[in-house]
């Protein structure tokens, strides 16, 4: 799977946060701004995509969500609780409809923080709709679990925007 394979995902999402006349703010991690670049591929995003940001750092985490510092703190990377916690920030932060948000481990090798290569949650929160997910590639190929972890958390957008 290639970038071009996760842009028609992308773009299944702007129609939907179009035709609701819903807006969509994103944290990207381990997908290295993916997320926000599949859903920029439609053109007049701008009618939905708020903003968001690449976070690779406690600094840039501040920076992007505009936390209070330590409330984050006891909440551990690559899990569905700390990708719930930054996509309702974020959401907060760009005062948007929708917030997206992926953070996980693309390799190679172990995660500074200890989480294993391939490991990826991504989580979407929206009027009355929070959902999470976890996956697992089981492999240290870095460009392919970006594109995995990419392709997992715009499903995730699109389940949520079709539930809601």
């Amino acid at each position: 799977m290639t970038f071009e394979d996760l842009a028609p995902i992308g773009i299944e999402a702007g129609k939907l946060l179009k035709a609701k006349g819903q807006s969509v703010a994103v944290v990207d991690g381990a997908t290295g701004g993916l997320i926000s670049a599949a859903l920029l591929a439609m053109p007049g995003a701008s009618a939905y995509y708020r903003g968001g940001g690449v976070i690779y750092t406690l600094k840039g985490r501040r920076m992007v969500l505009g936390h209070e510092p330590g409330s984050l703190r006891g909440l551990t990377s690559a899990t569905e609780a700390y990708a719930l916690a930054q996509a309702r920030l974020i959401r907060t932060r760009y005062e948007s409809d929708w917030g997206v948000a992926e953070t996980g481990a693309a390799g190679p090798g172990v995660h500074p923080l200890g989480v294993a290569s391939g490991t990826s949650a991504a989580a979407v929160v929206g009027p009355d709709y929070e959902a999470a997910l976890v996956i697992e590639t089981g492999h240290d190929d870095r460009l392919a679990n970006m594109i995995a972890f990419t392709r997992n958390a715009l499903q995730l957008l699109v389940s949520g925007l079709n539930a809601a």
